[in-house]
């Protein structure tokens, strides 16, 4: 039963990583920030969204400003608490990978 949680938790955080995502990509000022903020080109997103821990990274990204969190949780619905569970239950940080 334990994996089930564990499974439903990390199911949970995956999604909200991805409202997070969405949530950035739709106001072009937080996307330059993000792209700023993690080295990536606007069209490597979606390659970069399938390695590992690039969601956490998302979640890190949003619990890094302040105003961009709140700004988060209000548009999701969710205490901004959730964003760092989320982000734990992701497990760390993401890196780039340089060609």
């Amino acid at each position: 039963m334990r994996s089930n949680r564990s499974s439903t938790a990390l199911q949970a955080a995956e999604k909200q990583a991805i409202l997070a995502l969405g949530f950035i990509a739709e106001e072009p000022k937080r996307l330059a920030s993000f792209l700023m903020a993690t080295g990536l080109q606007a069209d490597a997103i979606r390659q970069a969204a399938q390695q590992p821990g690039f969601l956490g990274g998302v979640l890190e990204h949003i619990l890094g400003d302040e105003s961009l969190l709140i700004a988060f949780a209000q548009s999701a619905g969710i205490n901004p608490a959730e964003v760092a569970r989320a982000a734990a239950a992701l497990g760390g940080r993401w890196e780039r990978d340089l060609p």
